[in-house]
């Protein structure tokens, strides 16, 4: 079978990766194992650093607060060699991956450069002093941006190859895992897991059901019960391999997945904070509540950037939003994707099937294994690995010398890479797209939307509500 890459689509269409070369180690051939290899030799480089006393600090940049564009551009002005060393890093390890998956380095490259630069301005811009009073937060800033240019100008197609989206993402995700301690996924996992669980199979049921008796083929409402059920884009398009859906089915459901999922990052920060919730409630309830980990992660970001410029009118530390987002996310939902996959693909095998063309087939399990998220495994050996090192220090210690000098410079490169893909979500958006889904597609993801919500809010608000404020003391 060949692999099915997990870039995020453009215009409305998923993308196929060329079947690789049998030759080609397992372990290289894709960039969920990228993401792993780059964001751990990230961790171990910045580890290696400061166990001989020194710190990542100097390459991982970000513009300092400001209060004149003066002020502002003496910043970069006097950081400008750690600015070109970063892009120079950045390029070279996500360049040097897409170059051995087969990807042309003409194209992303000066793609990458442009999006660098324009992150760049998005950070400078969210340093401004006053840019929490009008909600400038920089992951709904690079939304914004993208989306404007790319529904008003539009996106030149040379500027395709450096629009990464997930490949970012996932990257980031295991640089994350260096900023949560393995002790806290442990004890947070079964919950996540509980509650990740309720939500996944009454959302998944709820789309299908309601596809179903609006007449959509069984295979359209699985793909599209899945995509809002666990993991967005990537789960619509595993489910489309996995049940043999028609191409343009699995488009359809991309485009509602992204649609929506771009709407929950602007209305469950706005939700939460008008409702009062904690940095971690919001947390764990955008976990259950968002369609895709890029879009959950940007808007549980901006929740927390809002409460680190709230001055305490938001409760809980700031941090702790994109953690039980991602424990609710990550640890919860992404892995199941493999085992949502192999069920379905059993049920479209041995039932579907003998029901249409006679044929009855074998569901392997094996695609478990090939559905199942491999940046998982990095994201756990990196908080393996932080937690560690933090065993060798006192809480005091941890604080004054680890925090500053390890786990601070990693947080800001996650940043970075968080920011390559909220701008890259939107620079790859086209709104108009939606048009071409038609209406009962569109009411049968809207009603899983709905339901997702207020499941989501419950549990995380009401049932489970005082485990997850206990991150976010």
């Amino acid at each position: 079978m060949s692999e099915v890459s997990h870039a995020w689509p453009r215009r409305g269409q998923p993308e196929q990766a060329a079947e690789p070369p049998r030759a080609r180690l397992a372990w290289l051939a894709n960039e969920d194992w990228w993401s792993v290899w780059i964001g751990l030799l990230v961790i171990a480089v910045a580890w290696a650093l400061f166990a001989n006393g020194s710190s990542l600090k100097w390459l991982a940049v970000a513009p300092a607060k400001w209060k004149t564009l003066a002020e502002a551009a003496q910043g970069l002005a006097g950081h400008w060699p750690n600015y070109l060393a970063l892009f120079a890093t950045f390029a070279l390890l996500f360049g040097s991956a897409l170059a051995v998956l087969g990807q042309s380095l003409t194209r992303f490259v000066p793609s990458f450069l442009i999006l660098f630069g324009l992150s760049l301005m998005i950070f400078t811009v969210s340093a401004w002093t006053q840019a929490s009073r009008y909600n400038l937060e920089a992951p709904l800033l690079a939304l914004a941006l993208g989306l404007l240019l790319s529904n008003t100008v539009g996106v030149p197609e040379w500027l395709q190859g450096g629009l990464r989206v997930e490949f970012y993402i996932k990257t980031g995700i295991v640089l994350l895992g260096a900023t949560l301690p393995l002790t806290l996924l442990v004890w947070a996992g079964p919950v996540a897991a509980g509650q990740a669980t309720i939500v996944s199979l009454v959302t998944f049921f709820t789309i299908f059901l309601t596809g179903k008796a609006l007449g959509l083929d069984r295979r359209f409402a699985a793909v599209l019960g899945l995509g809002g059920a666990v993991c967005g884009v990537s789960a619509a398009i595993a489910t489309g391999g996995a049940v043999r859906a028609k191409r343009e089915q699995t488009s359809m459901a991309i485009t509602l997945v992204v649609v929506w999922a771009i709407a929950m990052i602007f209305v469950l920060p706005f939700a939460s904070r008008a409702l009062g919730l904690s940095t971690a409630v919001a947390g764990a309830w955008i976990g259950t509540s968002e369609f895709a980990d890029a879009a959950g992660v940007a808007a549980a970001q901006a929740y927390g950037d809002a409460a680190r410029n709230a001055g305490g009118a938001i409760a809980g530390a700031p941090d702790a939003a994109v953690q039980a987002f991602t424990l609710m996310k990550v640890v919860g939902r992404d892995i199941w994707i493999g085992i949502w996959a192999f069920v379905l693909a059993w049920v479209a095998t041995t039932r579907w099937n003998t029901e249409t063309d006679g044929v009855q087939a074998k569901a392997d399990i094996r695609e478990i294994w090939a559905r199942f998220p491999k940046f998982v495994f990095g994201f756990v050996l990196a908080s393996a690995l932080v937690t560690w090192v933090a065993g060798h220090y006192s809480l005091a210690d941890y604080r004054k010398v680890v925090t500053p000098d390890l786990v601070a410079p990693i947080s800001t490169l996650r940043t970075w890479v968080f920011t390559f893909c909220f701008l890259s979500i939107g620079l790859t958006t086209r709104l108009r797209s939606l048009a071409t889904t038609g209406w009962r597609p569109l009411l049968a993801f809207t009603v899983g939307v709905v339901v997702n919500i207020v499941i989501g809010y419950v549990l995380s608000v009401h049932v489970f509500a005082d485990f997850w404020n206990g991150l976010g003391g």
